[in-house]
């Protein structure tokens, strides 16, 4: 990732400094990029992937169930 410099310019103050390195920052898209990583989902491992998949089969297997005994 690369890095943001803001250099205090003459007759600026430390306030101005940060509000130009606070917009510069949100222009380049680096936080943005950045919280995107921190909060991704963990792909699914593949025993979680297969006991989800015999779950759906379990609830459909019982919804045709009662779809036959007219209970849905």
């Amino acid at each position: 990732m690369a890095g943001l410099k803001v250099e205090k310019k003459e007759k600026e103050n430390s306030r101005q400094v940060a509000g130009r390195f606070i917009r510069s920052l949100r222009k380049s898209g680096l936080l943005f990029r950045a919280k995107k990583a921190q909060f991704r989902e963990r792909p699914k491992s593949d025993k979680l992937k297969k006991r989800a998949a015999l779950r759906k089969l379990e609830i459909q297997k019982e919804y045709k169930k009662l779809e036959k005994l007219g209970k849905v």
